[in-house]
Protein backbone atom coordinates (compact mmCIF):
# COMPACT_ATOMS: atom_id res chain seq x y z
CA UNK A 1 0.00 0.00 0.00
CA UNK A 2 1.36 3.24 -1.03
CA UNK A 3 1.60 6.09 1.53
CA UNK A 4 0.97 9.87 1.34
CA UNK A 5 2.03 10.29 4.58
CA UNK A 6 4.29 8.86 6.89
CA UNK A 7 5.60 9.63 10.10
CA UNK A 8 7.78 7.43 12.29
CA UNK A 9 8.94 8.79 16.00
CA UNK A 10 8.05 12.44 14.73
CA UNK A 11 7.98 15.38 17.37
CA UNK A 12 8.01 19.22 17.40
CA UNK A 13 9.86 21.73 20.13
CA UNK A 14 9.17 25.60 20.37
CA UNK A 15 11.42 25.92 23.07
CA UNK A 16 10.77 24.18 26.33
CA UNK A 17 6.96 23.50 24.90
CA UNK A 18 6.78 19.97 23.24
CA UNK A 19 4.11 20.74 20.49
CA UNK A 20 4.00 17.09 19.17
CA UNK A 21 5.88 13.71 21.04
CA UNK A 22 6.85 10.62 19.29
CA UNK A 23 3.89 10.50 16.65
CA UNK A 24 3.74 7.86 14.43
CA UNK A 25 1.31 7.11 11.51
CA UNK A 26 0.31 6.57 7.84
CA UNK A 27 -1.94 8.33 5.46
CA UNK A 28 -2.33 5.45 2.62
CA UNK A 29 -3.54 6.33 -0.57
CA UNK A 30 -7.00 5.76 -1.71
CA UNK A 31 -8.12 7.14 1.40
CA UNK A 32 -9.68 9.63 4.11
CA UNK A 33 -7.90 9.97 7.32
CA UNK A 34 -9.89 12.03 10.27
CA UNK A 35 -7.37 14.43 12.12
CA UNK A 36 -8.82 14.69 15.58
CA UNK A 37 -8.22 16.40 18.92
CA UNK A 38 -8.75 18.91 21.54
CA UNK A 39 -7.67 22.35 21.05
CA UNK A 40 -3.73 22.33 21.99
CA UNK A 41 -3.62 18.81 20.59
CA UNK A 42 -1.13 19.05 18.08
CA UNK A 43 -2.96 18.95 14.79
CA UNK A 44 -2.08 22.22 13.99
CA UNK A 45 1.48 21.26 14.30
CA UNK A 46 1.19 18.15 12.41
CA UNK A 47 -0.70 19.90 9.36
CA UNK A 48 2.05 22.55 9.43
CA UNK A 49 4.55 19.45 9.56
CA UNK A 50 3.38 18.00 6.11
CA UNK A 51 3.23 21.17 4.44
CA UNK A 52 6.69 21.90 5.48
CA UNK A 53 6.04 25.28 7.02
CA UNK A 54 7.80 23.78 10.16
CA UNK A 55 10.76 21.36 10.50
CA UNK A 56 10.68 18.34 12.81
CA UNK A 57 12.99 18.45 15.86
CA UNK A 58 13.41 14.45 15.87
CA UNK A 59 12.04 11.42 13.69
CA UNK A 60 11.08 10.83 10.21
CA UNK A 61 8.81 12.78 8.06
CA UNK A 62 7.81 11.71 4.63
CA UNK A 63 5.18 13.58 2.67
CA UNK A 64 4.34 11.59 -1.09
CA UNK A 65 8.03 9.85 -0.31
CA UNK A 66 9.70 13.02 0.29
CA UNK A 67 10.80 15.70 2.75
CA UNK A 68 8.44 18.33 3.12
CA UNK A 69 11.49 20.69 2.98
CA UNK A 70 14.77 21.05 1.06
CA UNK A 71 15.31 22.37 -3.16
CA UNK A 72 12.55 19.55 -4.11
CA UNK A 73 9.82 21.32 -2.25
CA UNK A 74 8.45 23.96 -4.89
CA UNK A 75 7.41 20.53 -7.33
CA UNK A 76 5.64 18.80 -3.93
CA UNK A 77 3.79 21.32 -2.96
CA UNK A 78 2.37 21.43 -6.10
CA UNK A 79 0.86 17.78 -5.82
CA UNK A 80 -0.74 18.94 -2.64
CA UNK A 81 -4.30 20.42 -2.41
CA UNK A 82 -4.82 22.66 0.86
CA UNK A 83 -7.63 24.42 2.76
CA UNK A 84 -6.46 26.19 5.76
CA UNK A 85 -8.85 26.79 8.82
CA UNK A 86 -9.25 29.84 8.04
CA UNK A 87 -9.58 31.42 4.22
CA UNK A 88 -8.55 34.60 3.40
CA UNK A 89 -8.43 36.19 -0.54
CA UNK A 90 -7.94 39.60 -1.65
CA UNK A 91 -11.51 41.28 -1.72
CA UNK A 92 -11.22 43.06 -4.49
CA UNK A 93 -10.76 40.40 -6.71
CA UNK A 94 -13.27 38.61 -8.51
CA UNK A 95 -13.36 34.21 -7.77
CA UNK A 96 -12.53 33.94 -11.52
CA UNK A 97 -9.40 36.36 -10.88
CA UNK A 98 -8.39 34.61 -7.33
CA UNK A 99 -8.80 30.76 -8.93
CA UNK A 100 -6.89 31.64 -11.88
CA UNK A 101 -3.93 33.60 -9.33
CA UNK A 102 -3.76 30.46 -7.97
CA UNK A 103 -3.94 28.03 -11.34
CA UNK A 104 -0.49 29.48 -12.11
CA UNK A 105 1.37 29.56 -8.82
CA UNK A 106 0.51 25.62 -9.22
CA UNK A 107 0.58 25.50 -12.70
CA UNK A 108 -2.47 24.12 -13.13
CA UNK A 109 -4.53 23.92 -16.38
CA UNK A 110 -6.66 27.57 -16.45
CA UNK A 111 -9.69 25.86 -17.81
CA UNK A 112 -9.81 23.88 -14.69
CA UNK A 113 -10.17 26.65 -12.54
CA UNK A 114 -13.20 27.62 -14.19
CA UNK A 115 -14.35 24.07 -13.52
CA UNK A 116 -13.90 23.42 -10.21
CA UNK A 117 -16.09 26.73 -9.51
CA UNK A 118 -18.80 25.37 -11.00
CA UNK A 119 -18.04 21.96 -9.30
CA UNK A 120 -18.22 23.91 -5.66
CA UNK A 121 -21.03 25.93 -6.67
CA UNK A 122 -19.65 29.22 -7.91
CA UNK A 123 -20.14 29.24 -11.26
CA UNK A 124 -22.51 32.35 -11.36
CA UNK A 125 -20.86 34.33 -8.64
CA UNK A 126 -17.40 33.78 -10.62
CA UNK A 127 -17.60 37.25 -12.04
CA UNK A 128 -18.15 39.09 -8.50
CA UNK A 129 -15.52 40.54 -6.14
CA UNK A 130 -14.67 38.28 -3.15
CA UNK A 131 -15.59 40.90 -1.18
CA UNK A 132 -19.23 40.28 -2.09
CA UNK A 133 -19.26 36.44 -0.98
CA UNK A 134 -20.69 35.09 2.15
CA UNK A 135 -18.41 32.93 4.36
CA UNK A 136 -20.01 30.31 2.94
CA UNK A 137 -19.01 31.38 -0.41
CA UNK A 138 -15.66 31.95 0.79
CA UNK A 139 -14.92 28.44 1.70
CA UNK A 140 -16.31 26.97 -1.38
CA UNK A 141 -13.70 29.53 -3.42
CA UNK A 142 -11.45 27.92 -0.87
CA UNK A 143 -12.16 24.45 -1.82
CA UNK A 144 -11.61 25.13 -5.16
CA UNK A 145 -8.53 26.63 -5.08
CA UNK A 146 -7.17 23.43 -2.45
CA UNK A 147 -8.33 21.28 -5.48
CA UNK A 148 -6.45 22.57 -8.26
CA UNK A 149 -3.69 20.98 -10.15
CA UNK A 150 -5.27 17.70 -9.06
CA UNK A 151 -3.08 16.96 -6.25
CA UNK A 152 -2.23 13.43 -5.28
CA UNK A 153 -2.56 14.54 -1.20
CA UNK A 154 -5.61 16.70 -0.02
CA UNK A 155 -5.65 18.76 3.73
CA UNK A 156 -8.90 20.10 4.30
CA UNK A 157 -8.41 21.84 7.86
CA UNK A 158 -11.97 22.52 9.05
CA UNK A 159 -13.37 21.91 5.74
CA UNK A 160 -17.54 22.87 6.25
CA UNK A 161 -17.01 25.54 8.19
CA UNK A 162 -20.07 28.41 7.24
CA UNK A 163 -21.08 26.00 4.62
CA UNK A 164 -24.98 25.31 4.73
CA UNK A 165 -25.91 21.85 4.44
CA UNK A 166 -26.07 21.74 0.56
CA UNK A 167 -22.71 22.59 0.40
CA UNK A 168 -21.64 20.26 3.40
CA UNK A 169 -22.85 17.55 1.56
CA UNK A 170 -21.24 18.60 -1.87
CA UNK A 171 -18.12 18.99 0.07
CA UNK A 172 -18.66 15.14 0.79
CA UNK A 173 -19.26 14.08 -2.53
CA UNK A 174 -16.22 15.57 -3.37
CA UNK A 175 -13.94 13.74 -0.80
CA UNK A 176 -15.60 10.83 -1.95
CA UNK A 177 -14.59 11.42 -5.27
CA UNK A 178 -10.83 11.87 -4.52
CA UNK A 179 -11.01 8.61 -2.46
CA UNK A 180 -12.02 7.11 -5.67
CA UNK A 181 -9.79 8.18 -7.55
CA UNK A 182 -6.65 7.15 -5.43
CA UNK A 183 -6.01 10.49 -4.11
CA UNK A 184 -5.79 10.79 0.22
CA UNK A 185 -7.58 12.88 2.22
CA UNK A 186 -6.25 14.40 5.82
CA UNK A 187 -9.37 16.17 6.99
CA UNK A 188 -9.00 18.10 10.46
CA UNK A 189 -12.63 19.03 11.92
CA UNK A 190 -13.84 18.75 15.30
CA UNK A 191 -17.79 18.03 14.18
CA UNK A 192 -17.17 13.92 14.56
CA UNK A 193 -20.89 13.06 13.52
CA UNK A 194 -20.55 14.99 10.09
CA UNK A 195 -16.74 13.09 9.24
CA UNK A 196 -17.93 9.65 10.56
CA UNK A 197 -19.96 8.34 7.70
CA UNK A 198 -17.10 9.92 5.19
CA UNK A 199 -13.98 8.61 6.67
CA UNK A 200 -11.41 5.22 6.28
CA UNK A 201 -9.77 5.83 9.59
CA UNK A 202 -9.05 8.39 12.56
CA UNK A 203 -6.07 9.78 14.25
CA UNK A 204 -6.51 11.36 17.53
CA UNK A 205 -4.13 13.24 19.23
CA UNK A 206 -4.58 15.05 22.73
CA UNK A 207 -1.90 17.14 24.58
CA UNK A 208 0.72 16.81 21.39
CA UNK A 209 0.65 12.79 21.59
CA UNK A 210 -0.86 9.90 19.53
CA UNK A 211 -3.73 8.34 21.56
CA UNK A 212 -4.75 6.23 19.04
CA UNK A 213 -5.44 5.44 15.22
CA UNK A 214 -7.13 2.87 13.04
CA UNK A 215 -10.33 2.27 11.52
CA UNK A 216 -13.19 3.60 13.18
CA UNK A 217 -14.24 -0.70 13.87
CA UNK A 218 -10.33 -1.13 15.52
CA UNK A 219 -11.10 2.12 17.95
CA UNK A 220 -14.27 0.66 19.09
CA UNK A 221 -12.69 -2.42 19.83
CA UNK A 222 -9.98 -0.86 21.73
CA UNK A 223 -12.04 1.49 23.17
CA UNK A 224 -14.24 -1.48 24.61
CA UNK A 225 -17.69 0.47 24.46
CA UNK A 226 -20.92 -1.40 24.22
CA UNK A 227 -23.28 -1.06 21.74
CA UNK A 228 -26.88 -0.32 22.51
CA UNK A 229 -29.66 -2.39 21.53
CA UNK A 230 -33.39 -0.25 21.84
CA UNK A 231 -35.94 -2.01 21.95
CA UNK A 232 -39.96 -0.82 21.76
CA UNK A 233 -42.40 -3.58 23.61
CA UNK A 234 -45.65 -4.31 22.49
CA UNK A 235 -48.55 -2.57 24.59
CA UNK A 236 -49.60 -6.08 25.37
CA UNK A 237 -46.57 -6.54 27.12
CA UNK A 238 -45.47 -6.10 30.89
CA UNK A 239 -42.06 -3.48 31.09
CA UNK A 240 -41.75 -4.68 34.58
CA UNK A 241 -41.20 -8.11 33.87
CA UNK A 242 -39.23 -7.29 30.77
CA UNK A 243 -36.57 -5.42 32.86
CA UNK A 244 -36.22 -8.17 35.53
CA UNK A 245 -35.25 -10.52 32.76
CA UNK A 246 -32.49 -8.26 31.78
CA UNK A 247 -31.71 -7.68 35.28
CA UNK A 248 -31.48 -11.19 35.65
CA UNK A 249 -29.28 -11.58 32.86
CA UNK A 250 -26.93 -8.51 34.17
CA UNK A 251 -27.62 -6.01 31.02
CA UNK A 252 -27.85 -2.68 31.80
CA UNK A 253 -30.84 -0.94 30.58
CA UNK A 254 -32.70 2.29 30.76
CA UNK A 255 -36.09 3.19 29.89
CA UNK A 256 -36.17 6.30 27.66
CA UNK A 257 -38.65 9.32 27.73
CA UNK A 258 -39.85 8.02 24.07
CA UNK A 259 -40.78 5.12 25.06
CA UNK A 260 -38.06 3.23 24.23
CA UNK A 261 -35.89 0.75 26.10
CA UNK A 262 -31.81 1.23 25.78
CA UNK A 263 -29.67 -2.00 26.28
CA UNK A 264 -26.02 -1.62 27.06
CA UNK A 265 -24.52 -5.03 25.41
CA UNK A 266 -20.69 -5.86 24.78
CA UNK A 267 -19.42 -7.07 21.44
CA UNK A 268 -19.25 -10.94 22.55
CA UNK A 269 -23.08 -10.88 23.64
CA UNK A 270 -24.64 -8.80 21.11
CA UNK A 271 -25.29 -11.88 18.89
CA UNK A 272 -26.79 -13.52 21.51
CA UNK A 273 -28.63 -10.81 22.89
CA UNK A 274 -30.42 -9.51 19.29
CA UNK A 275 -31.38 -13.44 18.43
CA UNK A 276 -33.07 -13.32 22.19
CA UNK A 277 -34.94 -9.87 21.48
CA UNK A 278 -35.90 -11.42 17.85
CA UNK A 279 -37.56 -14.22 19.45
CA UNK A 280 -39.12 -12.45 22.48
CA UNK A 281 -42.74 -12.01 21.95
CA UNK A 282 -43.15 -8.81 24.11
CA UNK A 283 -40.91 -6.93 21.67
CA UNK A 284 -42.28 -4.70 18.74
CA UNK A 285 -39.47 -3.27 17.33
CA UNK A 286 -35.67 -3.31 17.76
CA UNK A 287 -33.03 -0.84 16.28
CA UNK A 288 -29.33 -1.16 17.23
CA UNK A 289 -26.66 1.44 17.79
CA UNK A 290 -22.83 0.98 17.24
CA UNK A 291 -20.45 3.55 19.52
CA UNK A 292 -20.30 6.47 17.23
CA UNK A 293 -17.11 8.46 16.80
CA UNK A 294 -18.09 10.95 19.14
CA UNK A 295 -18.70 8.25 22.22
CA UNK A 296 -15.21 6.82 20.79
CA UNK A 297 -13.70 10.20 21.19
CA UNK A 298 -14.71 10.94 24.64
CA UNK A 299 -13.36 7.48 25.68
CA UNK A 300 -10.07 7.93 24.21
CA UNK A 301 -9.58 11.58 23.49
CA UNK A 302 -11.35 13.39 26.19
CA UNK A 303 -10.30 11.60 29.49
CA UNK A 304 -13.99 10.83 30.44
CA UNK A 305 -13.27 7.22 30.80
CA UNK A 306 -16.01 5.42 32.20
CA UNK A 307 -16.76 1.09 32.59
CA UNK A 308 -17.08 -0.19 29.38
CA UNK A 309 -20.84 -1.74 29.87
CA UNK A 310 -21.91 1.89 31.18
CA UNK A 311 -24.86 3.55 29.17
CA UNK A 312 -24.63 7.10 28.19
Amino acid sequence: MEHLIELQSVGKRYGPITALRDVSLAVPAGQVVGLLGHNGAGKSTLIKLVLGLIRASEGDLRVLGQAPWGGHVGALRRQIGYLPESVAFYRNLSGNEIIDYFARLKRAPRGQGRELLQRVGLGEAAERKVGMYSKGMRQRLGVAQALLGSPRLVILDEPTTGLDPQATRDLYSIVDELRAAGRGVLISSHLLAELEPHIDAAVILREGELLAAGSIDELRRKAGLPSVAKVRLKAQADPAAFATRLAAAELEHRSEPDGLISIAVTRDRKVDLIRDLVASTAIADLEVEEPTLGRIYDWLGAGRQQPAGRLQ
